[in-house]
């Protein structure tokens, strides 16, 4: 079954975008291709243990089961040698990432507490956003009681388009609950964010 916002997408909001972004042909319009969900848990302790912990969490969280990222390099501090896991990504597109994206921005997110928008400046230069959850407990596939440790994770949403503008637009279509308001003035000295 075709989740909803991937409908509403196709039958309303790639058409008010090409209006509003003023672009010429519907294949134009921005897209968001893919979801990453990375989890680390490189300095945690029981490392081993929170490996398997942050698989099972993860995929409770996105129905789909993660790859474990592994060291690229020794550090001393954390004990860290080169190829050792170091934590779980997993790569969401099509129907589960429209599930996904849904179940974010209107179950988890409204969960954080003082929540009042995303950082609207997150974007790397290339129309990608990262958004960063700091607890797992959000979620509501995730039981409370059985929580071992708190996982961290970095959401980035993958679109079609190089511009970090066409970008924003589209995650807000799409229901990402962006605070304030970013000023008009290219990034820089003077930029002012408005109270949400």
């Amino acid at each position: 079954m075709t989740p909803v916002l991937q409908t509403l997408y196709k039958e309303k909001l790639r058409s008010a975008l090409k209006e509003q972004l003023g672009v010429a042909n519907i294949h134009q319009v921005p897209k968001l291709d893919k979801i990453v969900i990375n989890c680390s848990v490189g300095s945690q302790g029981e490392r081993k243990q929170a490996i398997e912990d942050a698989v099972n969490e993860v995929q409770l969280i996105t129905g789909q089961k993660p790859v474990i990222t592994k060291s690229k390099k020794a550090i001393a501090n954390f004990k860290l040698r080169i190829g050792e896991n170091v934590g779980v990504k997993v790569t969401l597109r099509g129907t589960k990432m429209y599930d996904f994206l849904m179940r974010l921005v209107r179950t988890a997110l409204p969960r954080v507490r003082d929540f009042r928008g995303v950082a609207p400046r997150s974007f790397d230069g290339r129309g990608n956003y990262t958004l960063g959850i700091s607890d797992q407990s959000i979620f509501p596939e995730i039981e409370l009681d059985k929580i071992k440790r708190a996982l961290g994770f970095d959401i980035t949403f993958v679109t079609s388009t190089n511009n970090d503008d066409h970008a924003r637009e589209l995650l807000r279509a799409l229901g990402v609950p962006f605070r304030g308001k970013i000023s008009q003035q290219k990034k820089g000295e003077g930029e002012t964010e408005a109270a949400a």
